[in-house]
């Protein structure tokens, strides 16, 4: 009894591995989409590789071959089970039916079909392959056309996609084809939210507020650069001053950015990511050995250039979301930033002065900078290290060119700050906060 027990042992050892190797998660799964709502009906032609839908039993023959004979029942309840349950389609804020499921097709990995509409479309409806094929099931592609019955093909569709179950990290490529107009594409990883395929400029304009006060809120750099402009001032006339210098310098180039006035070469996000490490390193160094406002704004104004263009990676991304509403989204972001920003110090400044009651000022501090300027550090020689494997930039014309731009702009907001600087001066502004916290308490 115990030499059988013990001949099964590997037996049983090998059919867990088989099961569990039949059910394992694809780790990069790319879905193709296209929406097209025509007349009292909306189609939705999809893309999934049979791969990802683990659960379902589909009729094999020989060494693993799909039966293609006998797989129309099972390819279907695939496209129900695994696709139509996790997309959800509104009309106006009205969710539609259940789809019906009215083709599929299994396609193989060289096919192109789903380059376009009219191709997908045709393909889809169009013939099926040979019943005799030798094809793994494994290997192939599942494309399905779902109609749902709709009021007018002139509604606002949105959709929900919560399709991050087919695979570790899923890359959707979506296509929407309304009636009239342009058609929008869009990339989303995973599971995006509800997306509004023809937003109107309010709905634009919430969604990019929500995004730029979350960004913020999500962004422990920016995060840590905030908290190093608030330690030394925490009353309201140098911090209206510092955060407003902050405020419009990343304006500037976040706005630049989205003209396509940034530079688009790999090396840029590593080396913007790089710098504004640096930045939080500066102002830490900064808080331990002292500061003003009147250098501290101007400091604060220069990087918050770079940060602007880190805020602008972020909005490159989403601007697809904006529908034609692009300059509406834009602004739109910056004001959520800037709530964000708002809620920061207003959490932050309380915080702050709660904690000196029970540690001397210049001594917390010296702490906290000190912690801060840790951290940073560690991402500064991280983020250098992704920037060095990137080749530096050919100095040719276009390189140039852009060169020139940057440096009149840097010129021009140089002037402008010596402007405002001499400004201040005369109207004893800085005179009046050019302390910081701790220097007032002393006195």
């Amino acid at each position: 009894m115990q030499r059988t027990m013990t001949s099964l042992v590997p037996l049983l050892s090998l059919v867990l591995a088989l099961g569990a190797a039949a059910h394992d998660i694809p780790t990069d799964v790319r879905v193709q989409a296209f929406v097209k709502p025509a007349g009292q009906r909306l189609q939705l032609l999809v893309r999934v590789p049979l791969v990802a839908m683990t659960e379902v039993d589909f009729p094999k023959r020989g060494p693993g071959y799909l039966d293609l004979a006998h797989a129309d029942p099972a390819l279907r309840h695939a496209a129900a089970l695994w696709i139509a349950d996790n997309i959800d389609i509104y009309e106006g804020e009205t969710r539609l039916e259940v789809p019906r499921v009215a083709d599929v097709r299994v396609s193989l990995p060289s096919d192109r079909s789903f380059a376009s509409y009219a191709e997908a479309l045709a393909h889809v409806t169009g013939s099926r392959l040979p019943d005799d094929m030798e094809l793994y099931w494994n290997q192939q592609l599942l494309d399905v056309l779902f109609e749902y019955p709709i009021g007018s093909d002139r509604s606002d569709f949105s959709i929900r996609p919560r399709l991050s179950r087919l695979g570790l990290q899923v890359l959707t490529a979506l296509q929407y084809l309304p009636p009239t107009g342009a058609s929008r594409a869009f990339e989303f990883h995973g599971n995006p939210g509800l997306i509004r395929l023809d937003p109107r400029w309010y709905q634009a304009a919430l969604r990019f507020v929500e995004l730029g006060f979350l960004h913020i809120l999500d962004g422990t750099d920016h995060l840590l650069f905030i908290l190093c402009l608030v330690i030394p001032f925490r009353r309201w006339r140098p911090l209206i001053l510092i955060i407003t210098s902050f405020t419009i310098a990343h304006s500037i180039t976040l706005i630049a950015s989205a003209f396509g006035l940034a530079p688009s070469a790999l090396w840029f996000p590593p080396l913007i990511e790089t710098l504004i490490a640096l930045s939080i390193i500066y102002m830490a160094l900064e808080n331990i050995l002292g500061s003003n406002v009147q250098r501290r704004w101007i400091i604060t104004f220069a990087f918050g250039l770079v940060h602007g263009f880190g805020f602008s990676f972020v909005l490159g991304e989403m601007f697809q979301f904006a529908g034609s509403h692009l300059i509406t989204s834009l602004f739109s972001f910056n004001v959520g930033v800037e709530l964000g920003q708002l809620l920061v110090i207003l959490l932050l400044v309380p915080t702050l002065d709660l904690l000196f009651r029970f540690i001397p000022e210049r001594i917390g501090t010296i702490i906290l900078s000190a912690l801060v300027a840790h951290t940073a550090w560690h991402w500064m020689i991280e983020r250098a290290e992704r920037l060095r494997r990137f080749p530096w930039p050919s100095l040719d014309a276009a390189f140039l060119a852009s060169a020139m731009r940057w440096l009149m702009l840097i010129l021009l907001l140089g002037c402008a700050i010596w402007l405002i600087n001499g400004a201040l001066r005369r109207s004893g502004w800085l005179s009046s906060s050019g302390r910081t916290s701790g220097e007032r308490s002393q006195h």
